[in-house]
C-alpha cells in the first residue's frame, strides 16, 4: 500500500510542477500540454526505476513511445474527419478510437511483444 501512496504523491507533485510550468509559458494552451502526459510518465518511469529496475523502466518507455505513435494516429485522423470530411465530434472520435487500438495493439504485437 504504501509505494501506492508514494506514486500517487509523486505524481501529484510532478503534475503541480509542470502546471506551473505551463503557466508561466506563452501562449495559455501550452498548460495542458504540460499538465499532464509528460509529467504522469516522468513521475510513473521514475518510480518504475526505483521499484523495479531500469531494465523494467527501458520496457515501459518503448510502451509509452508506441502509445504516443498511436495516439497521434489517432489525432491525425480524427483531425482529418473533423475537417476535411465534417464529420461530427463523437463519430470522429469513435472512429479513430478504434484506429488507436489497432494501431496501439498493432506495434505491440510486432514490437513489444
Amino acid at each position: 500500500m504504501t509505494p501506492l501512496i508514494i506514486r500517487f504523491a509523486v505524481g501529484g507533485t510532478v503534475v503541480c510542477l509542470f502546471a506551473v510550468l505551463g503557466d508561466l509559458l506563452k501562449p495559455r494552451s501550452f498548460a495542458g500540454l504540460f499538465s499532464a502526459a509528460p509529467s504522469v510518465a516522468l513521475a510513473t518511469l521514475s518510480l518504475t526505476i526505483v521499484t523495479d529496475g531500469k531494465l523494467y523502466a527501458a520496457r515501459e518507455g518503448r510502451s509509452m513511445i508506441a502509445g504516443v505513435a498511436a495516439f497521434l494516429l489517432y489525432a491525425c485522423l480524427c483531425i482529418r474527419l473533423l475537417v476535411r470530411n465534417r464529420w461530427g465530434a463523437t463519430a470522429a472520435s469513435m472512429f479513430s478510437f478504434s484506429a488507436w487500438f489497432l494501431g496501439a495493439f498493432g506495434l505491440w504485437f510486432l514490437a513489444l511483444k
